[in-house]
């Protein structure tokens, strides 16, 4: 089928968005592709249409379940056959799943990074008929990126089973060295980048330095209408800016990780139907979000890096329509940003602590462990090995990225069932068990399906309509599943680790101390990058982000708060920029009076000079000495001693 056919019958779309053509014709022409396009661009389409238009299987690899769950179903809502894989998964899901992509007609088979590596799992794909693979957030494959996934560097060697199919490379933010990597480590034939410029033409970036942030923030919620979401650090202050908005007539609700999963999903959907006006959240809040009318994106805390800033804020104006991204931060949050880059690092002997108490947590002995789930409660293990959870968590998330454990998300995932006997077995054990019979007629009056896949359950609706307690359902679930009628996999709803390797003893457990150095240093520089955003009052903010991600050709928006700003001088941004080009070496050398900088700096007359030292005095960019002669201010900086 065409395409644009394609593209037509599954979609609704009569056009593709711009790029997404181009990268489409790339992958069908065999080509490794890279494709980098904003947030809200269009991603998934680039490789759907092309897989859907050829035979065969297209093999996805994804780093978050949520992220997954939601495409299969968005695919399956659509006609589209899809499968997911991920750790986790009960071994009747993942055979059963695999099976349909063995003799089924599914197009499109998700899986985890880790799933990929595993020697079973690669002699499958030997045996199946995979038509493309596609890499989605595949800034995870580099070091040098925000948010590294060591199974990602694993990818690469599944190649060699499939040689003549090509890879799509996805991601929505990548500096330019890690396009590259991402080229080199997925083992590209040639370079072949497809780049969507990251400018958002209605997209309005705006920061205040504010100490009443709580003030201002009432000020934005009220003056632009509209859906939004605001982002914090933590959990607590998620509750408590909610009930701030709640009680000043705002609808709103909190969000975070650390709520149950059907509170956090029943949130997310009453906040896509419009039913919440503001969800305030930690970062766990937008992966997978597809509301296009948000109008306003606040971040109260600043952001770990200009990657996560730009996703985040990314997530406003999607329909194209006037929208905000605001940042607001205060000369406090600079000092919180070096002490927070100093906890996301635990010494070296704190992160084998934590390594230690996790294994005997889980009850493991050295050497087993591989590759198994478990549930994960923070909170309890804190408790029970007397560790802050602050630095706990970020032990583990290192921990993580050494590749010796995986850390899944919290993922709401109901209770299913699937019918292991044919109907004329199961007719058979009916009537040599009468105990059961009525229990299995409700249940398959109850649910349809039931025989061909894994289908959703609610214990609480089994109980309502047969008149026993849900505990007592749970425990006829059980025993049919023991005598091997069904299997039933009980709802889950909390985070899991996942040992990547065995179990190795303490004295044994290698964290190499470059590794250590080395990801500091490049978690201090995105840090350093987000301070320097927020202070900065001499460039465009959309100018400033889009040269941090590699476009240095961009022109001014005209309506971010320094454009603003500038503009009250009356001075086009050529002259300006060459008067502050001259000015700010000049001054950062040595101080000087009036005087010398006019005459210091040519190429512009005096009194436009003067306009632009008054606009760097008011902008706190210099300043004057005892003896009138001016400097320039030096901005915060880290130091990671």
């Amino acid at each position: 089928m065409d395409i644009k056919n394609i593209l037509i019958k599954y979609w609704g779309y009569s056009e593709f968005r711009p790029i997404q053509e181009d990268i489409i014709n790339s992958v069908l022409d065999g080509k490794d592709t890279l494709a980098l396009l904003p947030t809200g661009g269009g991603k998934s389409v680039c490789f759907q249409v092309p897989a859907l238009s050829k035979e065969g299987i297209c093999l996805v690899v994804t780093p978050l379940i949520a992220l997954m769950k939601d495409q299969v179903e968005n695919l399956r809502k659509n006609g589209i056959k899809a499968v997911a894989i991920h750790s986790g998964m009960h071994k009747g899901e993942v055979d059963l799943a695999m099976d349909n992509c063995f003799y089924g007609d599914v197009k499109f088979l998700y899986v985890s990074p880790e799933r990929l590596s595993t020697p079973d799992f690669r002699t499958a794909i030997h045996n199946m008929n995979i038509n493309l693979l596609a890499v989605d957030e595949a800034h995870c494959i580099s070091q040098w990126g925000y948010d590294f996934r060591p199974p990602y560097l694993k990818i690469a060697e599944v190649r060699s089973i499939i040689p003549d199919v090509p890879i799509i490379a996805l991601t929505a933010t990548a500096v330019p060295e890690v396009i590259k990597d991402i080229q080199q480590k997925l083992e590209f034939k040639e370079e072949n980048l497809f780049k969507k410029s990251f400018t958002r033409e209605n997209l309005t970036y705006v920061v205040f330095q504010e100490d009443d942030k709580l003030g201002r923030l009432l000020r934005i919620v009220n003056k632009i209408k509209g859906t939004g979401i605001i982002y914090v650090r933590n959990r607590r202050k998620t509750r408590e800016i909610a009930e701030f908005l709640k009680n000043n007539k705002i609808s709103s609700e909190y969000y975070h990780a650390g709520l149950d999963a059907r509170t956090r999903t029943k949130r997310q959907n009453d906040w896509m139907k419009g039913e919440i006006r503001v969800i305030v959240s930690t970062n766990a809040f937008g992966m997978g979000i597809d509301k296009s009318n948000v109008r306003l994106v606040i971040h109260i805390d600043l952001p770990d890096s200009l990657e996560a800033y730009f996703q985040e804020a990314g997530r406003a104006g999607r329909d194209g329509k006037q929208s905000y991204a605001v940042l607001l931060f205060e000369k406090a949050d600079i000092i919180n940003s070096k002490r927070n880059l100093k906890t996301s690092f635990p010494e070296r002997d704190t992160i084998k602590s934590v390594y230690q108490a996790l294994g005997n947590y889980f009850q493991l002995a050295v050497g087993s462990g591989k590759d198994v789930a478990y549930d994960f409660d923070l909170n309890d293990f804190c408790e029970n090995y007397g560790f802050s959870p602050l630095i706990a968590y970020n032990s583990l998330k290192f921990l993580e990225k050494e590749a010796y454990i995986l850390m899944n998300e919290s993922v709401d995932v109901s209770s299913k069932i699937y019918f292991l006997l044919s109907k004329e077995d199961l007719y058979r054990f009916q009537i040599e068990n009468k105990f059961y019979d009525g229990f299995i007629k409700l249940i398959l009056r109850s649910y349809s399906g039931v025989f061909s896949d894994f289908v959703n359950i609610n214990e609480n609706e089994i109980a309502n309509r047969s008149g026993i307690n849900s505990g007592s359902v749970k425990k006829y679930l059980q025993q049919l599943d023991k005598l091997g009628v069904l299997i039933y996999i009980p709802r889950k709803n909390k985070p899991q680790i996942i040992f990547s390797r065995e179990r190795f003893d303490r004295k044994d457990l290698l964290i190499s101390k470059e590794n250590y150095k080395d990801r500091k240093l490049s978690a201090s520089k995105r840090v350093q990058a987000v301070i320097d955003y927020a202070t900065s009052k001499n460039k465009c903010r959309s100018q400033y982000l889009l040269s941090y991600f590699g476009e240095t050709d961009s022109t001014r928006c005209g309506k971010c708060d320094v454009c603003v700003e500038r503009s009250k001088i009356n001075i086009n941004e050529i002259e300006f920029d060459n008067v502050v080009k001259q000015i700010k070496p000049f001054l950062k050398k040595n101080p000087h009076t009036l005087d010398e900088i006019v005459k210091h700096v040519e190429g512009a007359n005096e009194d436009k000079i003067i306009k632009v030292i008054q606009w760097l005095k008011d902008n706190d960019k210099i300043y004057t000495l005892d003896d009138n002669r001016m400097a320039w201010k030096q901005q915060f900086t880290l130091n990671l001693e």
